[in-house]
């Protein structure tokens, strides 16, 4: 396949065909509780793009929902969490859905996980720095202003999957960037950054690892980056 076919092919998966413009905003409603438990039950907002949203996974498979599922199996009553996410989406795209969505300011957990887009789109570093320090501030807002109840994941490498192929070293270099500027923003505002792109790596040699287009994760990768995560939030909450 030529160059100039296999990334316009890419885009197209990257972005899920444009089928959603930037104002649709997917979100999973917590079911609805007994009201003697709603007090007791803990709310999460989770904050990104396809990986977040779990493109190409069922909805039980996204690593957000999983990590709710872990968390109350560890005692923890947490409510299915609320996403803002959309496939494509760059950090702008996700400030703007932001805008008008407003969530709420009493999250108990908050969670960001974005930029791969940028890094596709050719997007600066610098352009990303300072719409991904919006972004955290946002995202203590809708934790109550509480810092420690917020975390960031890292950008996965999305080379490793056949869509990566011939261009790998260099997705792997601008991810690894990208990533850097994320841990510094959130190490600068005291927010817990969690690394998961030595993991996502794992799937060049593990097709199991890779959902059925062929670009993205499978929901075994995302449990396995709940493993990750767990042990480093359940004491947030």
């Amino acid at each position: 396949m030529k160059l100039h076919s296999l990334m316009l092919l890419t885009w197209v998966l990257l972005t899920g065909c444009k089928a959603k413009d930037i104002s649709a905003v997917e979100k999973e409603q917590p079911a609805e509780q007994p009201e003697e438990q709603t007090t007791q039950t803990m709310s999460y907002l989770a904050l990104g793009d396809s990986y977040t949203i779990g493109q190409s996974v069922s909805a039980s498979e996204r690593w957000p929902v999983l990590l709710a599922e872990a968390l109350n199996q560890t005692g923890k009553k947490i409510k299915i969490p609320d996403i803002i996410a959309t496939t494509g989406w760059t950090t702008a795209d996700l400030l703007n859905a932001l805008t008008s969505s407003n969530p709420r300011t009493d999250y108990n957990m908050v969670s960001l996980l974005i930029g791969v887009n940028n890094q596709y789109q050719g997007r600066t570093q610098e352009e990303f720095r300072m719409q991904f320090r919006q972004l955290l501030t946002k995202c203590i807002t809708y934790a109550g202003g509480d810092n420690k109840k917020v975390f960031v994941v890292s950008i996965p490498d999305w080379g490793v999957t056949p869509y990566g192929s011939g261009h790998r070293d260099q997705i792997a270099l601008e991810v690894d960037l990208f990533n850097q500027i994320a841990k510094e923003e959130s190490e600068k505002a005291k927010v817990l950054f969690i690394d998961i792109t030595p993991l996502s790596r794992t799937a060049l040699n593990d097709p199991s690892l890779i959902a059925p287009d062929g670009l993205h994760f499978s929901g075994t990768m995302y449990k396995q980056w709940v493993d990750i995560i767990l042990p480093k939030v359940k004491t947030m909450i």
